[in-house]
């Protein structure tokens, strides 16, 4: 298993998700990021977060959302995702999420999502066990400094 924390995936721009400027609906953004962050988890983590989710009653839930749309992605686009753990805390999970054009010199989109452990039995948050901090503590990739998301933005935007 490799520690690598930034992980980064290409996606294509496809026709139904685009709106009749053929940009990227801004709802369909998530989609992108999520089924990214997803595959990301799988290949390189080899964590399965259904199997993770059956065996223990368990799993993450979306909390919060922030996300800033700075250039469109285009239909039949290809584009990069990136995501990272910015922060492992008690109860939930920080994850940045970033799209760029596929040479990585255009930030489209940033996304900072605050992903809940949750326990379906009590419909309750959960605090993360240790097997699971142990796990997940050696992919964490804190910000040097710790920004706001609107400094975020503009790091990145200066980066491309």
């Amino acid at each position: 298993m490799s520690e690598t924390k930034i992980l980064e995936s290409k996606a294509l721009i496809r026709f139904p998700d685009c709106d009749p400027f053929n940009h990227l609906n801004n709802s369909r953004y998530l989609d992108y990021f999520i089924n990214a962050r997803e595959d990301h988890i799988w290949e390189n983590y080899q964590f399965n977060i259904y199997q993770y989710a059956k065996e223990h009653g368990k799993s993450w839930v979306v909390g919060q959302n922030q996300i800033i749309y700075l250039r469109p992605a285009m239909l039949m686009e290809t584009v990069v995702i990136q995501s990272t753990i910015l922060e492992l805390r008690e109860r939930d999970l920080l994850v940045e999420m970033a799209m760029w054009n596929k040479n990585k010199t255009q930030l489209k989109s940033l996304l900072w999502s605050t992903f809940v452990h949750f326990n379906f039995a009590t419909q309750k948050s959960e605090a993360h066990d240790q097997k699971l901090i142990d796990f997940f503590k050696p992919f964490e990739n804190p910000l040097p400094q710790n920004a706001s998301f609107e400094e975020r933005v503009q790091q990145l935007k200066v980066k491309a």
